[in-house]
């Protein structure tokens, strides 16, 4: 599930901007986040940039596929791009091709970059930029699959019925070249204006084909709008959430595919690495039900939250507001390798994850996660009939202990981040009131109670204090901010 990502405005000589740089830099160093990479690593990038893109990598030639009309689709300014892709109707049904930064084809087994990554594991976005897995003349660079450039890339071609279910799955390495760079916005502005071509319109079918194929299964997506920090005209900030567009979904729902069908090759092969996650917690969804009272959302009882999650629009403040408070239903998320004689391939409930109701393997993000490069060398041996490589054997059994430490940390980061700028958004407003829900209360201890208040303006969710009996469950409370700590990323309210 996406994190909390936070987008500043400013120039650098701005004094807020200034303050959030402050604390995002101290904030890296309490986490212990990787930035600056070993020389050693760095030169094995710049080496492995400077190779021929049809360098050889496997037994066997890389298929020219440069002929496929693949384009990007990603959040405007992006330039590490991972995926391209082209929709074409197919008889009665979809031919997807699915096409992913071949990123083992830069990194060395049990080199130094392959060393670092193992310590970084994921690509960190903050309000002030990010903290790249790999070095950026790989990332943003030779092994991004950036537009009118010929690159190596993992090839997915899978094929669908007319409901949008896999009739047959083909994976290769290959020679690709994007055509276009698109921005979520201009695909959206050609689809809603009709002028989109055949594979924009195949790309928006085949997305809620899949969309509807998920609601059947009772699984459940989110679409987690990003949270801006806009300046006001008089000088001030407010925190506003992005709207989340259809388009979003629809893309999404392509690298959703693409992971269902390599989870079944993985499984049906006996090796390689899944992504778990447990049921939602009872106790999760009773809050999220008092967060839904806060936000005047109607939450019928007898409603799965699936279906209510299906029915929420990002581009509403309130319903942009829940879906990022929906996130804390899928903790417990983690990784499950299996392939070593102890390690058995998972089967039933034990396979499946539990949001998306189905199997599910990490796959479509190798520049930005490391598990997707070993998952991707399994399904390539599994549909060449061949042994999976010693090296992603190997490294099997402790990629999950990996992906979850190096997860935490990023987590620990986004939580701070989205903390601290709250703090230097409300820092100027100590002693305003404000009027919010309780989503959350302790026992009473000390003749206070403390919980967990969340405002609809701005849309955050803070901790408050408050005599005894004084924090209803679900109830509405006026509220004084009473303090706001920048350097420690707190702030607090306290009700009467």
């Amino acid at each position: 599930m996406p994190g909390r990502p936070v987008r500043l405005p400013g120039s650098s000589d701005d004094a807020t901007a200034a303050s959030v740089a402050d604390g995002l830099d101290a904030l890296r160093a309490e986490v212990e986040l990787p930035v600056d990479y070993p020389a050693d690593a760095l030169a094995e990038a710049d080496a492995a940039a400077r190779r021929p893109a049809d360098a050889p990598h496997a037994p066997g030639r890389r298929a020219d596929r440069t002929d496929v009309p693949l384009v990007t689709v990603d959040p405007v300014g992006s330039t590490d791009l991972d995926q391209a892709v082209h929709v074409e109707r197919r008889g009665t049904g979809w031919r997807v091709r699915y096409a992913i930064a071949d990123v083992a084809a830069f990194v060395v087994p049990g080199g130094a970059l392959d060393a670092e990554t193992h310590r970084r594991g994921l690509t960190c976005y903050s309000p002030d930029g990010r903290v790249p897995l790999h070095p950026t003349v790989l990332s943003e660079g030779a092994a991004s699959l950036l537009p009118d450039q010929v690159r190596p890339a993992v090839l997915w071609q899978i094929d669908l019925d007319a409901d949008g279910e896999p009739l047959d799955v083909h994976v290769e390495r290959a020679l690709v070249r994007s055509r276009a760079q698109l921005s979520y916005a201009q695909v959206q502005d050609a689809l809603d204006a009709g002028t989109a071509d055949d594979l924009l319109r195949g790309l928006a079918e085949v997305g809620r084909l899949r969309d509807a194929r998920e609601r059947a299964r009772g699984g459940a997506s989110l679409d987690v709008p990003e949270q801006e920090v806009v300046r006001a005209d008089d000088g001030t900030y407010d925190l506003r959430f992005r709207a989340t567009l259809p388009v979003e979904g629809w893309n999404a729902q392509i690298s959703l595919l693409t992971g269902i069908v390599a989870a079944r090759l993985m499984l049906d092969a006996g090796a390689g690495v899944v992504r778990t996650l447990p049921p939602a917690d009872r106790r999760d969804v009773a809050r999220l039900r008092r967060t839904a009272a806060a936000l005047g959302i109607d939450w019928p009882d007898d409603l799965p939250y699936p279906d209510l999650l299906a029915r929420l629009d990002s581009r509403r403040g309130t319903h942009a507001a829940f879906l990022r408070e929906a996130t804390t239903l899928f903790r417990g998320a983690g990784y499950r390798a299996f392939g070593a004689a102890d390690a058995p391939a998972p089967a039933g409930d034990d396979a499946e994850h539990a949001a998306i109701r189905a199997p599910y393997a990490h796959v479509t993000a190798p520049l930005r996660r490391l598990v997707d490069r070993y998952g991707t060398e399994v399904c390539l041996a599994a549909v060449a009939g061949r042994a999976v490589p010693g090296w992603v054997h190997d490294a099997l059994p402790d990629l999950p202990a990996t992906m979850t430490r190096t997860g935490r940390r990023v987590a620990a980061f986004d939580r701070g981040a989205l903390d601290l700028v709250e703090a230097v958004v409300l820092a100027p407003r100590v002693g305003e009131r404000f009027t919010g829900v309780v989503v959350d209360a302790d026992e009473p201890r000390d003749g206070r109670v403390r919980g967990a208040l969340q405002l609809r303006d701005p849309a955050v969710v803070a901790p408050v204090t408050s005599a005894a009996g004084g924090l209803p469950l679900g109830g509405t409370v006026d509220v004084r901010l009473d303090e706001v700590s920048v350097a420690h990323r707190r702030v607090t309210f306290v009700a009467g």
